[in-house]
């Protein structure tokens, strides 16, 4: 019998060095939250606590704040913002890591999102890291990235900026254009837009016997493809990761998947990985979240990622 026992280290992470976003406070079931110089409360169903500061606080600081009638509903997002200050609809935001600046536009969408989720950053940051590692350390000079369920593409900007040849994969047509917006703006040239259901695309690559070196996953907890198709997390993720585990490059290689539903955790992750891909000795798992400014930490899904440099 082996009494030999593993561990499995679950990592909590953190953005740490962007200064035009802030989660200024949590609780109640909502979050206001900076996005460069301006102010949204806005429904957050993971925060259960009470808020820090007074109802009026909140909206002496806020210049819009979003409502609809079920703000624990994860199915039921679609309302509408009130404005209580004036404010462009849309404005830009930008992200820097090392020499790597990143520029986009925030906006106020009738989905309570703004089109930047602040707790990836430190994902964009290991997709750069990992990026340039294996365009400077192997053969491959322009390794190629396949980002899926892309949204606004600030992980494509990430990879495109430290020299990825990038497919952006994204059932809606307006967030692809969205996207390419934030590429112009962000001065990056060539990303690959594919506007197509994201399982139907990689089972096309699969048959194609494409390859890539890094893989993106950040699926919704629920969608709709292009023409109707259904996603519900719980029940395509399993047969996604066994697809994309067909596509990652044996040798050169790193994988970013994100997981934001409440009935996932990070072992779930795990053994997703473990399954498709057997065990990854540097596999790191974890949950990402933010502090607010009185120390409160609002969590916002896990990951599971792993790199071969």
């Amino acid at each position: 019998m082996n009494n030999k026992q593993e561990i499995m280290q679950i990592e909590i992470l953190t953005p740490q060095h962007w200064k035009s976003y802030e989660l200024i406070d949590s609780g109640g079931f909502e979050k206001l939250e900076r996005f460069g110089e301006f102010i949204t409360a806005r429904p957050e169903p993971q925060a259960v606590w009470d808020k820090s500061l007074s109802e009026n606080d909140w909206r002496k600081q806020a210049h819009a704040v979003f409502e609809n009638k079920s703000i624990k509903d994860e199915m039921n997002e679609k309302g509408n913002w009130n404005m209580l200050k004036k404010m462009p609809e849309r404005w830009q935001m930008d992200y820097k890591y090392k020499d790597n600046l990143l520029k986009f536009k925030a906006s106020l969408t009738a989905f309570k999102h703004v089109g930047v989720f602040p707790e990836q950053a430190v994902n964009w940051d290991f997709i750069i890291d990992k990026t340039k590692a294996i365009g400077n350390k192997t053969a491959i000079k322009t390794p190629k990235v396949l980002n899926l369920f892309a949204y606004t593409g600030i992980a494509s900007l990430a990879a495109k900026s430290a020299g990825a040849d990038v497919t952006h994969v994204d059932a809606l047509k307006q967030l692809v254009t969205w996207a390419n917006e934030n590429r112009e703006m962000s001065g990056l040239k060539d990303i690959r837009w594919v506007v197509e259901d994201a399982v139907k695309y990689v089972k096309r690559e699969v048959r194609r016997g494409a390859v890539y070196q890094g893989i993106i996953l950040d699926p919704p907890a629920y969608g709709r493809g292009a023409n109707g198709e259904k996603w519900v997390l719980e029940e395509g993720i399993n047969e996604l990761v066994k697809l994309v585990a067909q596509l990652l490059d044996k040798e050169h290689h790193f994988l970013v998947m994100n997981l934001y539903s409440k009935g996932l955790s990070a072992i779930i992750g795990a053994n997703l990985i473990q399954n498709a891909f057997g065990k990854k000795d540097n596999l790191q798992i974890g949950e990402l979240y933010l502090e607010d400014s009185f120390e409160k930490k609002l969590p916002l899904g896990v990951f599971s990622r792993f790199s071969s440099l």
